[in-house]
């Protein structure tokens, strides 16, 4: 069995263009994501999809029930595969990800999905934490234009803020390319 596992981070339709709250390259990413997905079901790999909802059933985005909060198909979990439901930027915090990893004995960790500022962030720093060796698929991540007393911050740059910071202090950080050919 594989000591490696790839988890999915809330690629889901409310990133999409149909969604609430889409994000820039979001469509490139998933598709990267997908290849690193298919890869790694073909290695044998552990394949852990996370979820994001929000458990106010009238929050305006992620709310339960609606199509936002589904998987994106470009993504679908295959039969077998952990779906793991999240309620903060954590996919660690309050959910048993750390249990169903440790129980597989996973020591690598892949993470790729949305959004990179947010949830790939907080996943990635916690699971280095927890002393899983993580690796970062920067294309198979997207963001969003954010803002900060006034000064808007474009998605590309957003996203490579966090992704130095993680390269600097947390983990790997690579290209989908990089990665499948290691």
């Amino acid at each position: 069995m594989s000591q490696r596992a790839i988890i999915v981070v809330d690629i889901q339709n409310e990133y999409f263009p149909s969604g609430k709250l889409p994000l820039v390259g979001i469509e490139a990413a998933a598709a990267n994501a997908a290849r690193v997905i298919q890869a790694a079901r073909a290695e044998g790999d552990t394949v852990i999809n996370i979820r994001h909802e929000f458990p106010d059933p009238q929050a305006p985005i992620f709310t339960p029930g609606s199509s936002g909060v589904e998987i994106h198909p470009a993504v679908v979990p295959q039969d077998g595969e952990a779906v793991i439901l999240k309620h903060s930027p954590n996919a660690f915090r309050e959910t048993d990800l750390k249990q169903r990893l440790d129980a597989e004995g996973v020591e690598d960790v892949v993470v790729v999905g949305a959004m990179s500022h947010v949830c790939i962030d907080a996943t990635s720093r916690a699971a280095a934490d927890f002393g899983y060796r993580v690796t970062i698929v920067h294309d198979a991540c997207a963001t969003q234009d954010v803002e900060f007393e006034g000064l808007t911050v474009p998605a590309a740059q957003a996203h490579a803020t966090i992704m130095a910071a993680l390269a600097f202090a947390y983990g790997t950080v690579t290209t989908t390319g990089d990665f499948l050919a290691a």
